[in-house]
């Protein structure tokens, strides 16, 4: 197939489209829509964490409820995106596509419009659903949208991009929101995103022709849903509670047990949710891996940078998310530049190990900060160098972790790499904040814990704690990539069409 990425072995010929079938016309129009449905599920996993304290007082719940306007997104979308995945597959990307974005957007104004804290939970937990069935959607669709490697490349550099920056968009977004209007207006300002997709979606893409005879696996989706939802909610646990609580331990075993047997059941059902097949090749393997693990440490920039210049250096919420624009601008140079230049002519092997090494580096730079600590001289710095490490990663491993896929695969291999990501969030998130509360509680030991002086320098070793921790993922990242990825540049298949 002319354009197509191969990251097989030798041998193993897969292709992402049959040959004939040329990309859509509108190709950079409809990147612009996909686009902007990504951006939408993606910034509302951080948009709402700045509103909180203000949706807090408003709605009066307790300081131990917080965490699940954030989980329950979280929850509903991680274990469910494999099963969006499939549907995507199954009932056309188009009609799942559309579908997601008029439930999200559903979704957002009835939390908007909350109130009580209950609704306010339901409807993050909606959101997550539909999100599960946009996300997988809206990247299957860039992967049949774009069959020339060349501008596949370009495609997945921007969608990288904005899957990597997202995250620091909806801190800047939800401090404007927040301190100029209301914070129902961090679940309201979708609808915006959602009306901007929808009607570029109806016109732009193409309805696929749907396989009649395949079916939903039901007792995957059960089992994997369930591994899922286990794994998300025991590491969610861990904040709130120890780690040797059963509320947190049994969970993460029993998700471990779910996600097992939801992989023996793989290899024996008719139609299998996840085909074994997208995971057995190295490259891809590798690049799944790679998500998991920068979904993790991203935290140790977004989580704990957000609260040092805030509650440390006494930032507003606008000045905290315009402090992370020049890293964003970083990740997005580098993401263009290893997707149209770096990957085709050195491969992903020291493309991506470089990556997780230069994003370690930024991390373990920002231990240094201190109270004194100016934005010029010793944030500034250390944010370009991570933000340049996370694009050297973040779109090489998106594109090459859906490369090669049969188009009926298309949507499940993309669920899979949102997947990893979520699931690498939820870890970073448990890992990192279990860390810094360790390392604030063993700093206040033998001191005064109501001088301000020792809080604030408490607070400072639990920072550094979490970033040490993030350059240590990364430093793992950096030898995986290094073993998993294979030597040279992923080719263009010249051969006959074989769907694996």
């Amino acid at each position: 197939m002319p354009g197509a990425l191969a990251d097989t072995p030798v041998g193993a010929t897969v292709t992402s489209l049959p040959s004939g079938h040329p990309s859509p016309r509108h190709r950079w129009w409809i990147l612009a829509v996909i686009g902007v449905a990504q951006l939408m599920v993606v910034l509302d996993a951080t948009i709402v964490n700045i509103a909180l304290p203000s949706a807090q007082k408003d709605l009066g719940f307790s300081d131990g409820n917080r965490q699940w306007v954030v989980t329950a997104y979280a929850l509903a979308f991680g274990s469910l995106l494999l099963l969006g995945g499939r549907i995507a597959d199954l009932f056309g990307r188009k009609i799942t596509f559309l579908v997601g974005l008029v439930g999200f957007a559903g979704a957002s104004a009835l939390g908007g419009a909350a109130g009580s804290f209950e609704v306010l939970i339901v409807a993050r937990a909606a959101q997550g659903l539909f999100g599960a069935l946009l996300a997988p959607a809206a990247m299957s669709l860039l992967t049949t949208t774009f069959t020339d490697a060349k501008e596949r490349a370009k495609a997945f550099g921007v969608y990288g991009a904005i899957a990597g920056a997202g995250g620091a968009i909806g801190l800047l977004l939800g401090g404007v929101l927040t301190e100029y209007f209301d914070w129902r207006w961090t679940l309201y300002v979708n609808l915006a995103f959602a009306a901007v997709a929808f009607v570029g979606g109806v016109i732009l893409l193409q309805r696929t022709t749907r396989d009649k005879t395949a079916k939903i696996d039901i007792p995957g989706a059960v089992l994997v849903g369930g591994g899922l939802f286990c794994l998300v909610y025991g590491f969610s646990n861990a904040e709130s509670h120890s780690w040797s609580s059963v509320a947190t331990w049994g969970f993460l075993v029993a998700g471990a047990v779910l996600l097992a047997a939801f992989t023996w059941w793989q290899t024996r059902a008719a139609y299998p949710l996840l085909p074994l097949r997208i995971l057995l090749d190295r490259n891809r393997g590798a690049s799944f891996v790679s998500v998991l693990i920068i979904g993790a440490g991203m935290f140790g920039v977004f989580l704990f940078l957000t609260y040092y210049l805030q509650q440390s250096l006494g930032y507003t919420p606008i000045r905290t998310g315009l402090a992370f624009l020049p890293m964003i601008a970083a990740l997005m140079v580098t993401s263009a530049l290893a997707t149209t230049s770096l990957i085709p002519r050195f491969g992903p092997k020291p493309v991506v190990p470089l990556g997780m090494g230069v994003a370690g580096a930024g991390l373990a730079w920002l231990t240094g900060l201190d109270l004194g600590s100016s934005y010029a001289a010793n944030i500034l710095p250390p944010l370009i160098v991570a933000g340049l490490g996370f694009g050297l990663v973040i779109a090489p491993s998106m594109s090459l972790a859906t490369a090669g896929v049969g188009a009926e695969d298309a949507g499940v291999a993309s669920a899979a790499v949102n997947t990893m990501q979520q699931v690498g969030g939820s870890l970073g998130t448990a890992l990192l904040s279990t860390l810094f509360s360790s390392a604030v509680t063993n700093y206040i030991d033998g001191k005064n814990p109501k001088d301000p002086a020792v809080l604030a320098q408490a607070s400072l070793e639990g920072y550094a704690t979490a970033y040490w921790w993030s350059a240590i993922f990364f430093a793992t990242g950096l030898i995986i990539s290094v073993l998993l990825y294979r030597r040279g540049v992923p080719t263009a298949d010249a051969g006959p069409v074989v769907h694996m």
